[in-house]
């Protein structure tokens, strides 16, 4: 059963293990804490009484921000505190969030600080140049050809501070051919190092001999003589190393500092003199876990920051060269927690089960009466016991169904009666938890079908089993009494998120026949929307902006809907006009449809193919 922590407002569902003051539940409902502290139950009736179904993906530019600021200010202080000479600049990393109702409110929001944006591809240095603000860090990462190199050139024309990081000898080479034909100014050169330091966790191949991206010692050397041979020497601004993404312990990250910081003095030595700059990339971990006995990371973004720069200003120190430009990527803290997912369900399983459905006879099987007899009398002094002889006639009378001594109309019964006695039980023992309930939660948790794909919206739990926050919005004044399990829409058996009896998830008993019960699914701002899959061609939900004013109010705007199903499948490359026709000409030429009915139906069908492709659900609201 729930925790005995489960009524307090500041831990329910564990927000205040993840919701870092963000997020609060107050008067039963989940609140923004922050300005007139709305709750996402407000924003979301406000949004469905517009008319917009399905689910939703509300955004929340203060956040993405204010992370940002706290990176900064944690940062500022370490220097402070250790006496620490160099700068910190931070770049975001645009493959962890591409969209634009992310990445503009963050570059407008962030414009006095020295942050500016990451590409990774042709496509996203044309955004970094886009929307980085003029002389604010662009950083390339990644594999390069010519193309793309010669685009960085002509990001340094058009002013923009830009350092091209290299992976291999061949990139280096491509930029000294591009810098006799464009001239001046040449994009600052960052080297990508190789270290021996690997990292830890699903990400641990980013770093170590065996990573995918770096230049070995040997190529380093090499690289440096290339650099001299065309008197571009002066470009090197820049080394870069990356050790995977959410990083759980702080340790691998402190032995690459260390190493790469005596790289860097070495590199300077060999009369790398404009070499200031390092870029110890992303990989700060973000607190996924609702439970204490699960965090996600054993450190704090203070711990980080001071390690950083003590080890760095110890290093420069020991070698006697400058302390370096710190620069950081950490997108997944930025973007994580600004984004949360409202999703209705449409319906709880067990519900298909009541009274009303029962089919017994004048003279039922003995097993079958007993379990009526059972579901009539249970109480609270004999719920236990009811409870467990409820499952066993199930097991009894099911094996007498394959045996053939009771037909269909027995088992129908059977299966009613035992979930109505596994309800009523569940329900008069929600206050005496104990291993044994939570054994029998386990095998007989509510299946709450969730109007969302898992592949589109939460990725990352189908492909790496990453967990997310999730709760309702609501209700959270009433004990959850109902372990359950989530089914999402599509049609595919891996859209389900299971119940984990080391992970437990517990929701309300609600009719949604009667009122709505919304999901909130939290931290899904980082991956998520990028890698989000049209697995049975459902799209990215309706999404909206929710911006505070400076007096606390706050508004929705930029509301996007999910797109429609005739752009969808333009998207994937049908001839919409095609299909159109192709359906048309079926209906006219159907037997089955009169004459009269013909127009009404393409009627119909032109309204679907308008809408979006999720399920439409009915506002009670109204």
């Amino acid at each position: 059963m729930p925790s005995t922590d489960s009524h307090d407002p500041k831990k329910i569902y564990g927000i205040h293990i993840w919701g870092e003051g963000n997020f609060v539940v107050e008067d039963g409902v989940v609140k923004i804490n922050h300005g007139c502290k709305p709750s996402l139950m407000e924003i979301t009736k406000r949004l469905r009484d517009e008319g917009y179904k399905g689910p939703l993906f509300l955004r929340f530019p203060h956040l993405s921000a204010q992370n940002v600021r706290n990176l900064f200010a944690h940062f500022e202080r370490a220097k402070r505190e250790f006496g620490y000479g160099g700068k910190f600049k931070a770049v975001f990393p645009l493959k962890v969030n591409q969209f634009p109702g992310f990445i503009i409110p963050l570059m407008e929001a962030t414009k006095e600080l020295e942050y500016g944006l990451e590409a990774g591809s042709k496509g996203e240095l044309i955004l970094a140049m886009a929307y980085t603000n003029l002389g604010k860090p662009i950083t390339v990462n990644g594999f390069k050809d010519q193309e793309l190199i010669s685009i960085g050139f002509l990001a340094a024309k058009m002013g923009h501070n830009i350092t091209l990081t290299i992976e291999g000898i061949n990139e280096l080479e491509l930029i000294i051919k591009e810098a006799k034909r464009f001239g001046t100014p040449v994009p600052k050169i960052g080297l990508r190092i190789r270290l021996h330091t690997g990292g830890i966790g699903i990400w641990a191949k980013s770093g170590g001999y065996s990573s995918k991206f770096g230049l070995t010692s040997t190529e380093l050397l090499e690289a440096m003589d290339l650099l001299k041979a065309h008197d571009l020497t002066d470009r090197l601004s820049m080394i870069h190393f990356h050790i995977g993404s959410q990083m759980n312990h702080i340790s691998p990250l402190k032995k690459a500092i260390r190493e790469a910081g005596n790289i860097y003095a070495e590199l300077r030595k060999l009369g790398a003199e404009n070499l200031h700059a390092i870029n110890i990339g992303g990989g700060l971990a973000v607190e996924y876990s609702q439970q204490e006995s699960q965090t996600s990371r054993n450190y704090t973004l203070e711990e980080f920051t001071n390690d950083v720069v003590f080890l760095l200003k110890e290093i420069s120190q020991a070698k006697g060269v400058r302390e370096p430009t710190i620069f950081t990527e950490s997108g997944r803290y930025v973007a994580a927690n600004h984004a949360v997912l409202v999703a209705p369900v449409l319906e709880l399983f067990s519900q298909e089960y009541s009274e009303k459905i029962l089919r017994l006879k004048e003279t039922n099987p003995p097993l079958v009466q007993e379990l009526y007899d059972l579901y009539r009398s249970i109480s609270t002094k004999n719920a236990r016991e009811y409870l467990h002889d409820a499952l066993d006639h199930m097991e009894s009378l099911l094996t007498l169904f394959d045996l053939g001594y009771i037909d269909l109309t027995d088992r129908a019964n059977t299966e009613t009666l035992v979930h109505l006695i596994i309800k009523k039980a569940l329900e008069l023992l929600r206050d005496k938890p104990s291993k044994e309930i939570k054994d029998i939660l386990d095998r007989v948790q509510e299946r709450y079908l969730v109007n969302f794909s898992l592949f589109q919206s939460l990725p990352d739990y189908w492909g790496l089993g990453q967990t997310f926050p999730l709760m309702p919005l609501d209700r959270l004044d009433q004990p959850p009494t109902r372990s359950a399990s989530l089914w999402d829409i599509t049609c595919d058996s891996d859209g389900e998120i299971a119940f984990n009896i080391d992970n437990p998830l517990y929701l309300h008993d609600v009719n949604v026949e009667k009122e709505e019960y919304f999901l909130g699914f939290f931290k899904v701002g980082a991956y998520q929307e990028i890698l989000g899959m049209r697995h049975n061609l459902f799209t990215h939900p309706t999404e909206a902006i929710v911006r505070f004013e400076e007096d606390g109010t706050y508004r929705i705007e930029k509301i996007l809907e999910a797109q429609n199903i005739l752009d969808v499948l333009e998207d994937i490359d049908y001839d919409t006009k095609e299909v159109e026709r192709r359906i048309r000409q079926l209906i006219e030429d159907s037997e089955k449809i009169e004459e009269d009915e013909r127009k009404e139906i393409l009627g119909k069908l032109y309204l679907y193919l308008s809408e979006n492709g999720y399920l439409r659900t009915i506002n009670f609201a109204e």
